[in-house]
């Protein structure tokens, strides 16, 4: 089995790194402006002086911008995942469905409140990151806290404290549109439903430094993540600190959900759907897991921004919705597989 594995890995690396470059072509490509292979591609290269001006202000400026932050994006919510269900032994972990997400959201809108106020003095691609790490970290701590014991983590316990934190975050974030002008609460609206349009290269820099910083983490601690799912009893034998293990989990899980929240808003599943498909794809080994999701959340998130585009043209949904569209029923279907495995 392992050597099956350890053989589909190989190919399927160079596959999706194909399969994601041509999205990513794509993307480019797709929009209100329909624009050719050719000319996205001739865009980018240093034959470019055959294009006309707008097209190369489209691809430069707008579509590219926008395709590098679905994929740092994409990378983020994926390995964030693949690290807080590592963090619980639990499939169901999902920063969204935890309430993380909302946590982020809320710490970000706070954000986001103040600078409309001149309260802060720091720019916007520094404070609305910074709120909404600790409104993360803040969720995830709370979870961690209330839904595992030495016995393990309680699925029924961990989803219900996300349902107590969403609702909380819920009424905070009705507070905080009820005091916001026009223009911040039209930020927060569309910020709350996952938007990745407006990208800038300062946005860019930060979610590209973190998706790469984090899965390089992520990669160093994949054996002891390992280690970690046969029990903690059993990590702490094979010489693991379990417990300064956590909290670097907790602590990166959070970074990687405020830093990707504050660029794109709420953007749901990606962190479910994608680690469940890299187990499906090449086992449970975080080894070949964490590398995986990385590639496998930056393509589905750019697909996901694809048809945001192109359903309701020439106007566009927030990819918010479309992931919820895909990733909804999918969590229906693992809570059908885990209902199965108590009854049987």
């Amino acid at each position: 089995m392992h050597a099956y594995f350890r053989q589909t890995h190989q190919r399927l690396f160079p596959v999706l790194i194909t399969i994601l470059f041509i999205v990513a072509v794509m993307s480019i490509a797709v929009g209100q402006w329909q624009l050719g292979w050719l000319v996205s591609l001739q865009s980018l290269s240093p034959w470019q002086n055959d294009v006309e001006p707008h097209i190369l202000t489209i691809v430069q400026q707008v579509r590219l911008p926008r395709t590098l932050l679905c994929l740092f994006v994409g990378a983020l919510l994926a390995v964030s995942g693949a690290l807080m269900q590592g963090l619980f032994r639990n499939p169901l972990a999902d920063p969204g469905i935890i309430g993380v997400s909302g946590g982020a959201s809320l710490g970000g809108a706070f954000g986001l409140l103040l600078l409309s106020w001149g309260s802060l003095d720091v720019g916007f691609a520094l404070s609305v990151p910074l709120f909404a790490f600790f409104g993360a970290l803040i969720a995830t701590l709370f979870v961690y806290r209330i839904g595992t014991t030495s016995m393990g983590t309680s699925v029924t316990i961990m989803l219900l404290a996300g349902i107590a934190i969403s609702a909380l975050s819920g009424a905070a974030l009705g507070l905080i549109n009820y005091v916001a002008d026009n223009q911040t609460l039209r930020d927060i609206a569309l910020w709350s439903m996952g938007s990745l349009t407006g990208a800038s290269w300062g946005q860019i820099t930060l979610t590209g430094v973190a998706a790469v910083a984090l899965t390089v983490f992520a990669y160093r601690c994949a054996p002891h993540i390992n280690a970690l799912l046969l029990g903690e009893n059993e990590a702490a034998y094979l010489g693991i600190n379990v417990h300064r293990l956590k909290r670097l989990l907790i602590i990166a899980t959070a970074a990687g959900m405020g830093i990707s929240v504050s660029a794109a808003g709420l953007i749901g599943f990606i962190g479910l759907v994608v680690p469940h498909i890299g187990r499906l794809l090449a086992g449970p080994d975080h080894r070949t897991l964490i590398p995986l999701s990385a590639i496998l959340g930056a393509l589905l998130l750019t697909f996901a921004d694809i048809i945001a585009r192109v359903i309701v043209a020439p106007a566009e949904l927030p990819v918010g919705i479309i992931t919820a569209l895909m990733g909804a029923p999918f969590f229906l279907w693992l809570l059908i597989q885990q209902r199965q495995a108590v009854v049987h």
